[in-house]
């Protein structure tokens, strides 16, 4: 498998947007033809529907951001496609969460990502470093995305094809973010609430750790997610996000891991949906973090613990169940390693055990 295509994007956000469905239009297609097969199969949603509750968040979305909009409209554009279907795209993470409210019928859906965040006294060369796997539907194209904004300000981001601003990544004020999907009882995507994937790009377009965090915490949101922050030269927080209750944590001993479950659910006043056939998210959890008690960690070794299968499938290196659906199989769909203080990003293209780690820089559209 090749490595993720790198987008270089500037202009306002239209044009961004313009450019981004322009150069992914195959990838985009692809994603839809994808994402319209699990709304129905999957989710047991009809299109029509969720054309309808993609497009009633979009008009909220242009009152909450309109540049976000603004790129929507942009990469419909571009590709050539319906807008419903790209505004679609950008509320997935919404409108796919509501299906454990609806459908839940003791249906099981392994949804991981695994997360660390490593202070720079815990690394071998003194750097900032975090990275997580993003495991998610099998076959979804991504890329990475570098973006110049009219002021200057510069990101370098993953991001799914056709869903605008990027979710995993960092910025030129040296603030990243890594994000963790979540779930509770309370998630209700019908709020309306200002989008998981508009926080992700407002918080990469943040210059303070601070005004990072008030993205996430100056509103309640419609469903629940986990944001993992860093600013260098050795800030690190994480937020653990239900849609009306907040957990803020930092690292211990250096480090920081978080998987899919809330740490303690219960002091939130929250009940999390079980959604996982094994505990595989503690699992996760559990050996990151054993893996990382070794220090200092080079990138090598950060590098070969996310290509770990201790528990295969539901392993840190998360590979399909043969025994799910074809409509229902996950597996890492890229790791991202960010070097914070040398402003450089790794990603894979598909699991990090059969693919390699390319690497891509902020600095060079300078």
């Amino acid at each position: 498998m090749n490595g993720l295509p790198m987008i270089e994007l500037t202009g306002d956000t239209f044009e961004q947007g313009w450019r981004h469905g322009r150069a992914l239009r195959d990838a985009i297609a692809a994603n839809l033809r994808l994402y319209a097969d699990r709304f129905e199969r999957e989710l047991r949603l009809p299109l029509q529907e969720v054309w309808q509750r993609a497009l009633r968040y979009a008009r909220v979305i242009a009152d909450q951001n309109p540049n976000y909009a603004a790129g929507m409209r942009g990469i419909a554009e571009g590709a050539g496609v319906d807008f419903a279907a790209i505004a679609a795209l950008n509320v997935r993470y919404e409108l796919f969460y509501q299906f454990f409210r609806e459908y839940d019928k003791s249906i099981t859906k392994p949804d991981g990502c695994t997360a660390f965040a490593l202070l720079p006294s815990e690394t071998s060369d003194g750097h900032l470093l975090l990275g997580e796997n993003w495991d998610w539907i099998c076959g979804v194209r991504g890329a990475i995305l570098r973006t110049v904004e009219p002021d200057g300000h510069r990101r370098l981001v993953f991001t799914e094809a056709g869903i605008f601003g990027g979710k995993i990544g960092f910025n030129s004020a040296g603030l990243a973010l890594l994000i963790n999907g979540l779930s509770s009882t309370d998630d209700d995507w019908s709020r309306l609430r200002r989008p998981f994937h508009v926080r992700c790009y407002e918080i990469l377009s943040a210059r303070t750790l601070r005004a990072a965090q008030a993205v996430i915490a100056s509103e309640e949101r419609a469903g629940s997610a986990n944001f993992l922050l860093a600013q260098t030269p050795d800030q690190v927080i994480n937020v653990e996000a239900a849609p009306a209750a907040l957990a803020i944590s930092s690292c211990s001993g250096g480090c920081l891991v978080h998987a899919n479950h809330f740490t303690d659910p219960a002091a939130l006043g929250i009940v999390e949906r079980q959604i996982e056939r094994y505990p595989h998210s503690n699992w996760r959890e559990a050996r990151l973090r054993e893996l990382l008690a070794v220090r200092p960690q080079s990138l090598a070794q950060v590098q070969s613990a996310l290509r770990d299968h201790v528990n295969y499938p539901y392993s840190i290196c998360f590979h399909i169940d043969p025994a799910d659906p074809p409509e229902e199989r996950y597996e890492t769909v890229a790791s991202i390693i960010i070097d914070l203080t040398a402003g450089v990003l790794y990603a894979t293209n598909g699991p990090p055990c059969t693919n390699p780690y390319l690497q891509y820089t902020l600095e060079a559209m300078q």
